[in-house]
């Protein structure tokens, strides 16, 4: 039965001898000495993956906040003040990007990607919803990492004036989007965009849906490009993207035929339930 298997496994391997055993050990044997810097290097690259999570996640937190804030731009009576204050937010990001800058030197990026990625991705949907509303154009990628470079700050120049002249040069950090990121970040703005064109119809604004109606055409049609030959996250988002250019177009659909006919205060409305339409033909929850 059971029990004489256990009986005859303590037989086996009597609990003295296994405490010997761990006593013969010898802690400074070469073997040793490398599975212990083995241990020492797993932890820190753990810590170090931790610590980039957190990061992440503040990033997508600040990001978030900032895109809420932009949202109010065709609302408010004073856009500046906006555009200003999103300002201030992205600097804090950049910030937090600098901190993760300063994690990953000496280290290769890609070991590092799966823990950053989700805050870059937000980071450039951020930056480039702000980007859009001052220029009605798309910012590009080679634009968002010239503002991913840093320098130190004052304070650390100033401790290291008394160090040898190498010393006294300005220490920089940077850190690169990589393509992906800044393609999973466009296509998630163009789901920003979809609700910047409901709130300009809420607000009266009828100009505002068929500029973006054109300028998601464009992001789609180079999305099409990609196709599945891109990353598989890119593909999946193309989907998303199409739903959200059908809403914009369905929307300058019902402006242009029945814009004349129907107050402005009502366009909103007759926008919102032509949205529910297209999402119950498309299956969509």
């Amino acid at each position: 039965g059971s029990g004489g298997f256990r009986k005859r496994k303590h037989d086996n391997f009597p609990h003295g001898q296994r405490r010997e055993e761990k006593e013969n050990v010898n802690p400074s044997s070469a073997l040793m000495k490398s599975f212990k810097s083995f241990q020492l290097e797993l932890d820190t690259r753990h810590d170090k993956y931790e610590r980039l999570v957190k990061l992440s996640r503040d990033i997508t937190i600040e990001s978030k906040r900032t895109i809420f804030l932009l949202h109010r731009f065709t609302s408010a009576p004073n856009g500046e003040e906006i555009l200003n204050e999103s300002e201030v937010k992205l600097d804090a990001v950049r910030r937090k990007i600098k901190q993760v800058a300063q994690e990953l030197i000496g280290e290769d990026m890609y070991q590092f990607h799966r823990a950053i990625s989700p805050g870059l991705q937000e980071y450039v949907e951020a930056v480039s919803f702000q980007y859009f509303i001052k220029t009605r154009s798309l910012i590009s990628v080679e634009e968002i990492n010239k503002q991913l470079i840093f320098t130190a700050e004052d304070r650390e120049e100033t401790t290291n004036m008394t160090s040898d002249s190498h010393d006294r040069q300005p220490h920089t950090w940077s850190l690169k989007v990589t393509p992906v990121d800044y393609l999973l970040g466009v296509a998630d703005l163009t789901g920003e965009l979809m609700r910047l064109c409901i709130s300009s119809v809420g607000n009266g604004d009828i100009d505002t849906p068929f500029e973006l109606s054109q300028f998601l055409r464009q992001i789609y049609d180079g999305f099409t490009f990609i196709g599945n030959t891109g990353p598989y996250e890119v593909s999946k988002k193309l989907y998303t993207l199409k739903q959200s250019l059908a809403k914009v177009e369905n929307a300058c659909y019902t402006l242009k035929v029945r814009g004349s006919e129907i107050p402005k205060h009502m366009l909103a409305d007759v926008f919102s339930t032509k949205t529910e339409l297209i999402d119950q033909d498309e299956g969509l929850p």
